[in-house]
């Protein structure tokens, strides 16, 4: 299955085409799909007008840097911020990072799209980047983060996908750009990088995007390639049940397996549920690429929201009025 990228505020009717695929599991989208809140919402309905299929539409609202929309939504905070309330109030951090997780997740359900991917789990040590995308930079500050995450975005009846797998953080290239290799044993990884993963797993986890990064220590191609990360590690050992995204085939890192055919096939033959194809330009090729693939269409069932209240209702919850000025009280705004 892929997740396509469209390339502006409406569908043009060749994407409207690619809707119709049977391949495409759905949309994400960014910064050039958004104009205000009430294009989005129509840009939303207009795509899963496209097909009677069930579509899932996603976006990355993280906060603070990575944030897509902005006008009419909270700036949100960068998640950094509550590892160092943590190291002061620990329980205080913990229930700010719960409604950090309500508030973006009931602002994108109500906006009529079904998942951000969130949260970021990776360990906080200086990778280009994730910078104050990550929680802290211990392992068990982030675990514990995670798990609010988790629980919030869940409160919000949002899904929650744990990135970048298994750990994007102690490597310093940004894969957008570089190849990231991460020198470390395989058993220094578990004790540090993969634990707010099984943190995350625990507290129910619907969802996990893998990195770009090579560890070839435990297998030599990027973790979203590998069978061995993919299968042996996180379903197997684990014990994930959930949906694997792969992270972007437009970024530099993911030219390790070849062309755009390469990409995918490789993502998919490694276990990948959905391969994440965000430039529409390469969506031609990826389309071709699954020709004849037998693909998980029930996959992203699960992920598909349900029932959201809409802005109108949202903004009659005095929690989401409470929640806001809290949260902006106690981290301040976007950074």
């Amino acid at each position: 299955m892929l997740l396509i990228g469209v390339a502006g505020t409406t569908l043009t009717a060749q994407e409207r085409d690619w809707l119709q695929h049977d391949a495409v599991a759905g949309v994400v989208l960014f910064k050039r799909n958004f104009a205000s809140r009430d294009q989005v919402v129509e840009l939303t309905a207009a795509i899963r007008a496209a097909t009677a299929r069930p579509l899932l539409v996603a976006v990355d609202q993280e906060g603070g840097r990575v944030q897509r929309f902005h006008a009419g939504f909270t700036e949100l905070p960068p998640l950094d911020g509550f590892g160092r309330l943590h190291a002061t109030d620990p329980d205080a951090a913990l229930a700010l990072a719960e409604q950090h997780a309500w508030l973006m997740a009931s602002e994108i359900r109500a906006t009529g799209l079904d998942l951000s991917f969130a949260p970021v789990v990776d360990l906080g040590r200086g990778n280009l980047a994730i910078g104050s995308r990550a929680f802290a930079e211990d392992p068990q500050v982030v675990a514990a983060l995670a798990q609010a995450y988790v629980r919030g975005m869940h409160a919000a009846g949002m899904a929650a996908t744990l990135k970048h797998f298994p750990g994007h953080g102690t490597v310093r290239e940004d894969t957008h750009h570089d190849t990231a290799i991460d020198p470390r044993p395989l058993h220094e990884l578990e004790a540090q990088d993969l634990l707010p993963f099984r943190a995350g797993i625990q507290a129910g986890a619907d969802a996990v995007m893998m990195a770009h990064v090579v560890y070839p220590q435990v297998a030599p191609e990027p973790a979203g390639y590998s069978p061995r990360w993919i299968n042996q590690i996180l379903r197997g050992q684990m014990g994930f049940r959930g949906v694997v995204f792969s992270d972007d085939i437009g970024m530099a890192a993911s030219s390790a397996a070849g062309g755009v055919k390469a990409r995918v096939d490789a993502h998919l033959d490694a276990g990948c549920d959905v391969v994440l194809v965000c430039h529409p330009e390469l969506v031609e090729e990826s389309l071709q690429a699954v020709t004849g693939r037998s693909l998980n269409t029930a996959a992203l069932l699960g992920l598909i929201a349900h029932g959201a209240m809409g802005w109108g209702g949202l903004l009659a919850d005095a929690r989401h009025g409470d929640t806001r000025t809290r949260l902006l009280e106690t981290l301040g705004r976007t950074a």
